[in-house]
């Protein structure tokens, strides 16, 4: 399998340069700086793109959609390991769903697709009267927050929570739907019972740590996921691009590829 990294300089491109050395069947044809896809494409069309099956993308959210576009156009399949990204560019990207397959997820990491999953069925199991909280962590540099995991987390609570909103009288006094909330300050008031609370921390190499908290009345839950190396989330979109390019046009999640339920 022929593959193009795209954002190649930047730390999640330099683990899969490092890992992808480590399959015998997977061969990296190109490397594209992140910022640099209006400027120097063309040099690689010809050399690359045709010669690619798929390519796998650790960018910035402004060339992502550009990116999508061009795969598009060739019939490429890609891989989006970039967070941050807008509606509109989410929008746009998923367009492109209709021409190729492509696989988009905030976390490759098998661990955390197994945390998306026990987390579901604990907030099914625990319900509404267990109060829900999302912590998580990364290093200084990262740009976004909170990061891509934390908001699937996220729309993963609140999916459930709303379901229980929707059956109960009791939630329904706080509103139809489940707000969030990222951190606190200042006299906040009561908390809510609808209500998520997110909070993130940055600071030294730290790769990535995420916890949900389920908080009842004396006793509490938490799942927690502790990345240690980003190979993790390499070996992760390896296998997604292994498996994507078997796929027919449309937009899939790393739980796709796993088999996990959702």
């Amino acid at each position: 399998m022929n593959i193009i990294i795209h954002g190649s300089t930047g730390r999640m491109g330099r683990a899969l340069l490092a890992c992808s050395a480590n399959y015998s069947d997977i061969a990296v044809v190109g490397e594209i700086h992140r910022n640099s896809i209006n400027e120097n494409w063309s040099q690689y069309e010809e050399n690359c793109i045709l010669r690619a099956d798929v390519v796998v993308d650790f960018s910035i959210p402004a060339a992502t959609p550009v990116i999508s576009e061009i795969c598009a156009s060739y019939k490429k399949a890609i891989v989006i390991g970039t967070t941050g990204h807008n509606r509109d560019q989410l929008q746009y990207i998923k367009r492109h769903a209709n021409f190729i397959p492509i696989v988009m997820a905030s976390n490759f990491s098998i661990g955390v697709n197994v945390l998306f999953v026990l987390v579901r069925e604990a907030a099914k199991i625990l319900g509404p009267g267990f109060d829900l909280e999302i912590i998580e962590m990364h290093h200084r540099f990262k740009k976004d927050a909170p990061s891509g995991t934390a908001k699937t987390l996220t729309e993963i609570l609140k999916d459930v929570r709303d379901r229980q909103i929707a059956k109960s009288t009791d939630l329904r006094q706080f509103g139809t739907s489940t707000q969030t909330r990222n951190g606190r300050e200042g006299i906040t008031g009561e908390r809510p019972r609808n209500e998520i609370g997110i909070h993130s921390v940055r600071g030294g190499d730290v790769v990535g740590d995420h916890t949900v908290i389920f908080a009842g009345d004396g006793e509490r839950v938490e799942l927690t996921h502790k990345a240690s190396s980003r190979d993790a989330f390499a070996n992760g979109a390896l296998l997604a691009a292994e498996w994507v390019v078997h796929q027919k046009p449309g937009f899939y999640d790393m739980q796709d590829v796993l088999g996990l339920p959702k």
